[in-house]
């Protein structure tokens, strides 16, 4: 093992090193306990080829049975001690991860997957959390059992107990070779879970779609296939495992016979006494778990620092967008003004820039259009204004302040974004409406959702408020998860409210009663990417993307009398309406 990962390995130790350390106190005393009972053995068997009494004997018997609860109460001490150093590594690791994620900016979160992280999260903190207990503890177990035991079977015969013992390397070989075949059984065996699993939750999810299209068989293909592949790497890991266990047991009774039949010459010859050969065979039994155990025990080191290295790299992942070292207080009141004065943005391994030199001024209160052909910028220009993309600073301001100098808690207060596809969490929908302000009172919940003209729709749920909203939202319709997440950023009361084409699910009467909803919030500023024009001549202004450039911007009614982008977008948008009528 190389230096830098036995000091990696140390390190996450070293805050439990009393534990460790106390942990390993014990395991002597256990491995001291575990020889001394053979020798008293040896010598209860030998006092008793000299007419040893009865009550001498049990009063031994007494003692090795002392010794032994001792020795369990002791070896049960010390795993509890070491297994228990894993577990809280494991958990606060855990902690650690999670908290390290959150602080990612999502697009690294999307670009890395979720698969990924979650499998550093779990499967490697585990192989991690083995390392650190299970292998650990046993590679100490059996170090320690090898160093007290050996010596003690070389005063009775050194000759017996080398060829006792010389069969050992001969069972880690067969564990080593067998065990690296199961450790990827068992991976496979718990991939072809994990796609069973996938299968199942991606299936129920689906079931309203899998109804529609007839698919029921399909799916069931679908899964008798994966079943199949589950079940094989089931079978394969136990016929694994039912070679290699008969296979250690042969080689130990192998090792057994050999020392009884050079252990019955020496007796004859009087070298060695029957307790003598009592204590080796003890000696021996004793070994063999240790030693069968140190194959699975590598294997198990091996994959822990493959882990822990796995682990480290994910911990020691920097996020790009954070808060500055001195943040800059926010201006109060918040107004919602908002400027942007040469706006660049640009993606890591991207062919070009998604934003180039955007100017653009948002007074307070305005309520301001965002339009543009596919892939112009706009949902770019949203993540910008949360910082969700990264920044440059002298580029986006709030309040007359660089969105780079105030601190993340801050900007997010202050600007509230409604993406297209509102997530909702597995929990009520009144948590899902105060998510953003989980201490707002049951009225402040009410009332956003009447802003988000929800309301009505609340009335015809089971529960209203205290409806359990499905996974993702899936008991709510489109235009019901788009108000929720809406009304969700409604209750923040932020001063920039950002709509990511929030309503596309939402009809025209409703929209426009939400937007005039909205703008009766004396002060908040609104800006709404949209693909629908007809929402964008209601607005104050329009901000035209092309290419990430802004290449207009005005009012609706001036807009459509110049050549140019928004023309264009508007006649094409005219032209589909009319031939939508024309099919009806």
């Amino acid at each position: 093992m190389s230096a830098p990962r036995l000091a990696l390995i140390l390190r996450y130790l070293r805050p439990h090193r009393r534990t460790v350390l106390l942990g390993a106190a014990v395991l002597v005393v256990v491995n001291l306990l575990s020889v001394s009972i053979p020798l008293q053995v040896r010598g209860v068997i030998d006092d008793l080829q000299d007419g040893f009494s009865m009550q001498d004997v049990l009063r031994q018997a007494a003692l090795i049975l002392a010794l032994a609860s001792v020795m369990g109460a002791a070896r049960l001490w010390s795993r509890m001690l070491v297994f228990g150093v894993g577990r809280q590594v494991e958990a606060t690791l855990k902690e650690r991860i999670f908290s390290h994620l959150l602080r990612q900016e999502p697009g690294w979160v999307q670009a890395t997957g979720s698969g990924e992280l979650i499998s550093r999260a779990t499967s490697d903190v585990e192989n991690v959390r083995r390392l650190l207990g299970f292998a650990v503890l046993s590679l100490t177990n059996t170090a320690l059992a090898y160093a007290l035991t050996l010596p003690a079977m070389l005063m009775i015969d050194p000759w017996l107990s080398l060829a006792a013992v010389g069969l050992y390397p001969l069972m880690l070989m067969v564990v080593r070779l067998f065990g690296g075949r199961m450790m990827r059984q068992q991976r496979r065996q718990q991939e072809s879970l994990a796609g069973l699993s996938d299968l199942i939750q991606e299936d129920l999810s689906g079931i309203s779609a899998i109804k529609i299209y007839g698919q029921e068989r399909t799916e069931q293909g679908a899964f008798a296939a994966r079943n199949r592949v589950y079940r094989d790497a089931a079978l394969g890991l136990a016929r694994t495992r039912s070679t290699l266990f008969p296979l250690l047991e042969g080689i130990s009774s192998i090792s057994l016979l050999l020392l009884l039949a050079l252990g019955s010459g020496q007796l004859e010859s009087g070298r060695l006494t029957i307790g003598d050969l009592v204590a080796l065979i003890l000696f021996v039994e004793r070994l063999v778990f240790p030693t069968a155990l140190l194959g699975f025990t590598l294997n198990t080191f091996q994959t822990g620092q493959v882990s822990l290295e796995r682990v480290e790299e994910l911990l020691q992942r920097q996020p790009q967008i954070v808060s500055p070292i001195q943040p800059v207080p926010a201006t109060q009141p918040p107004r919602g003004a908002l400027e942007a004065r040469g706006l660049c943005v640009r993606y890591p391994d991207a062919p070009r820039p998604a934003l180039v030199d955007v100017c653009f001024r948002l007074e307070p209160g305005e309520l301001v259009a965002v339009v543009g052909p596919v892939g112009c910028g706009k949902t770019t220009l949203v993540r910008a204004l949360g910082r969700m993309v990264t920044v440059e600073p002298g580029q986006l301001f709030l309040d007359g302040v660089d969105v780079t100098d105030l601190s993340l808690p801050d900007l997010r207060e202050r600007v509230a974004v409604v993406p297209q596809e509102g997530y909702l969490f597995t929990a009520t929908l009144a948590d899902n409406l105060r998510y953003g302000v989980p201490e707002a009172p049951q009225e402040r919940v009410e009332l956003a959702a009447r802003q988000a003209r929800l309301e009505a729709d609340v009335k015809g749920f089971p529960d209203g408020y205290a409806t359990l909203v499905g996974e993702r939202g899936i008991t709510l319709s489109g235009g019901q998860r788009q108000r929720a997440a809406l009304g969700r950023a409604l209750l923040v009361e932020a001063p920039l409210l950002v709509l990511d084409d929030a309503l596309a699910s939402v009809d025209n009467t409703t929209a426009s009663e939400i937007l005039a909803s909205v703008r009766q919030q004396q002060g908040r500023t609104i800006l709404m990417v949209s693909h629908q024009l007809s929402a964008a001549a209601a607005c104050d202004r329009v901000l035209v993307l092309e290419d990430g450039r802004l290449v207009q911007q005005g009012h609706h009614r001036d807009l459509i009398h110049q050549s140019g982008t928004y023309r264009r977008l508007w006649e094409r948008q005219q032209a589909e309406e009319r031939l939508q009528v024309v099919e009806t």
